[in-house]
């Protein structure tokens, strides 16, 4: 009688920011290549509307910084679990559906990994967030459910799904030699999520580990918020934001907030809200502000300005402060970013976050003291202020850094070879 060779399985780390995938290979976890050699793939989408292609990756963002016309969408995930994820917008003078968005991402990333795997992908561990969605659980199962059968629409036949701090935990577990007990803290574009979990060599042979994980918490706070709270403090004002009208009334906000999420800067391209803005800024007290703004709308350039407050952010990480080079808004400005400025920023961020991690030491009735290590993963976990808020909370474990961008993809294949050998 013949035997059955199942399908191969993979882990696939859908992410706000960046996706990765991998597989086991050897009985190790092998990270994909997914574009130029490089195993992450940036979670962008450009439509091209000169030669009506479509990019992906940093193809596609190299595409949009280089001027090309088009439509550029990226934090794709953060639709999931929100009221958008049914809707549509225009591009390129046709509809698209959110959900068919999402399908065409994660259909090329499908597209990818099975090329170099040589044989289609026909089970898959995606990781996910703590919670989609905060305190709407109905709304959280929707989002696993959406992606679920967006999965299984492109060809998986069996698809589960693990939190990715867990998932990161599982990689770093390959790595140790005796039991620790691990606060696994994973900052990634949009979620701050932790896991409490015991690992050890001789655990991680265990098929079953659900008394190894003491508690799971979660808060939709993540790297596309610090960009936000980046850009409101040190980069909108010049564009207007606080700014008077002549009637004495403050600039209406919503355009700034819009412009500063990844997720919404494409409805500041409205014909309505360009008319608002232009109508507005007849009224304004500093009509230089509002220039640049108008500027930036007719150019279509706010996903330029949130790529340039992006890349700040990242060098604030090592530097006391960071210049911003705004010609394309007007000849010769610049502006300086300070880290203390983004610190006081992101002050309520950081506050929501420390209280996550003390809810969940709480409820898994664990002292601080009994912690060993802090395991930090995630784009997002290299904010110096975020690492030292969280250390805090812990002062005797020691602080451990993985693999930023790979380690969740890497652990989600390992559980994927547990769960589908």
């Amino acid at each position: 009688m013949a035997t059955t060779i199942p399908a191969p399985a993979c882990g696939i780390d859908f992410g706000t920011s960046n996706s990765t995938a991998a597989r086991m290979c050897a009985g190790r976890a092998e990270l994909m290549p997914l574009e130029d050699g490089k195993v992450t793939l940036p979670s962008v989408v450009f439509f091209n509307a000169e030669d009506e292609q479509t990019r992906y990756g940093r193809a596609g963002l190299t595409e949009y910084l280089a001027g090309y016309e088009g439509r550029l969408m990226r934090s794709l995930k953060s639709l999931l679990g929100s009221s958008l994820i049914d809707g549509q917008t225009e591009v390129n003078g046709r509809a698209l559906r959110f959900r068919e968005l999402l399908q065409q991402f994660i259909g090329e990333l499908k597209h990818r990994i099975d090329r170099h795997n040589g044989q289609p992908f026909e089970r898959a561990v995606f990781g996910r967030p703590v919670f989609f969605v905060d305190d709407d659980s109905v709304a959280d199962k929707a989002a696993e459910d959406t992606l679920a059968e967006i999965a299984r629409d492109l060809g998986f036949r069996e698809v589960s799904f693990q939190y990715e701090p867990i998932a990161a935990a599982y990689h770093y577990e390959t790595t140790i030699q005796k039991e620790e007990l691990v606060l696994v803290a994973d900052i990634g574009g949009g979620t701050s999520d932790f896991s409490l979990i015991r690992l050890s060599p001789k655990r991680a042979h265990h098929a079953e580990r659900k008394d190894d994980v003491l508690a799971n918490g979660g808060v939709h706070i993540g790297g596309t918020d610090f960009d936000r709270q980046l850009s409101l403090a040190g980069v909108m004002p010049l564009l207007g934001y606080r700014s008077q009208l002549k009637s004495g009334r403050e600039m209406p906000s919503n355009i700034f907030f819009n412009l500063a999420t990844w997720h919404t800067i494409n409805s500041a391209y409205t014909r309505q809200t360009m008319a608002e803005q232009r109508e507005l800024a007849l009224d304004a007290a500093e009509p230089q502000k509002t220039a640049r703004l108008i500027k930036l709308l007719d150019k279509r350039a706010g996903h330029w300005l949130a790529n340039e407050v992006e890349h700040a952010k990242i060098a604030l990480s090592d530097q006391a402060n960071a210049t911003l080079r705004l010609d394309t808004l007007e000849t010769g400005l610049e502006q300086i970013l300070e880290r203390s400025t983004f610190e006081t920023a992101s002050v309520p961020l950081l506050d929501r976050v420390a209280d996550t991690v003390a809810a969940l030491l709480k409820d898994a009735g664990i002292a601080a003291g009994d912690i060993d290590t802090i395991l930090f993963t995630g784009g997002s976990s290299g904010i110096p202020r975020l690492r030292a808020q969280i250390a805090a909370l812990l002062p005797q474990a020691r602080a451990v850094e993985c693999d930023l961008f790979g380690s969740i993809g890497a652990g989600l294949a390992v559980e994927a070879g547990r769960r589908y050998r």
